[in-house]
């Protein structure tokens, strides 16, 4: 957890160093500029390719915040390879319950909401990413409103995670639970006109590994985020 409030606290430094050098150099015209650029994206989560009887329930949200540094391909500089460093925290309100046996060994199970009364039950990852872009815009040297997709992969490792069930009958509070994967991986795409856009990301892997089941049945559901996203450069 350290290390994640420290990365933000990093990139809320630098984004406000660089947002400085920005205003002091927009009178030059710089025919070799890069889109570098600072990310805020707040997302929908969505649990995809769920095991039968897994549902969700409640508002899943993500935010996500980094820096993409820009390296444009072309003499136009319109089409550019784009690879960055990033943090984001997502929760999934579902109705997968985690908890530990006698032994504190894992167990899980499916909440009945006709036989289990519950206020919350939920999941929380919070990840290191490595976001890597295909990069397509219409921007020039003074246009800083222009049309962009931006689609690439996403590379990320698990720093910490947590689980909390709340109910009248008694709390389970879990955290870094051993059945999570470490490297989470998809499909990223992001597009729109000017500063404020669509996101969409498609995991490529399960959020838990093949040790997580239910007598035996393999618990497989990844991760689908949708939102929006807002570049600052």
């Amino acid at each position: 957890m350290r290390l994640f409030y420290s990365v933000v606290i990093f990139i809320i430094f630098h984004s406000f160093v660089f947002g400085q050098n920005t205003i002091l150099d927009s009178t030059a015209v710089d025919n070799r500029y890069r889109e570098d650029q600072f990310y805020v994206s707040v997302t929908y989560n969505l649990l995809g390719s769920r095991l039968n009887g897994i549902s969700q329930n409640g508002f899943s949200s993500g935010f996500h915040i980094g820096f993409i540094r820009d390296m444009p391909l072309n003499k136009n500089r319109n089409v550019a390879l784009g690879i960055g460093l990033g943090i984001s925290t997502n929760s999934y309100n579902q109705n997968l319950l985690i908890s530990e046996n006698a032994n504190q060994s894992l167990e899980y199970s499916i909440l009945d909401k006709k036989t289990t009364s519950f206020s919350k039950n939920k999941f929380t990852t919070y990840l290191l990413e490595i976001p890597l872009e295909l990069r397509w815009r219409t921007s020039t040297a003074l246009d800083y409103n222009f049309w962009r997709i931006y689609s690439g992969f996403k590379l990320s490792y698990l720093v910490h995670n947590s689980s909390k069930f709340k109910s009248s009958e008694g709390d389970i509070l879990l955290s870094n639970i051993s059945d999570f994967n470490t490297l989470q991986y998809g499909l990223t795409i992001s597009a729109g006109y000017s500063n404020i856009n669509v996101h969409f990301y498609y995991a490529l892997n399960d959020i838990f590994k093949n040790s997580a089941n239910i007598e035996g049945q393999y618990i497989r559901m990844n991760a689908v985020k949708i939102g929006l996203i807002y570049y600052i450069l």
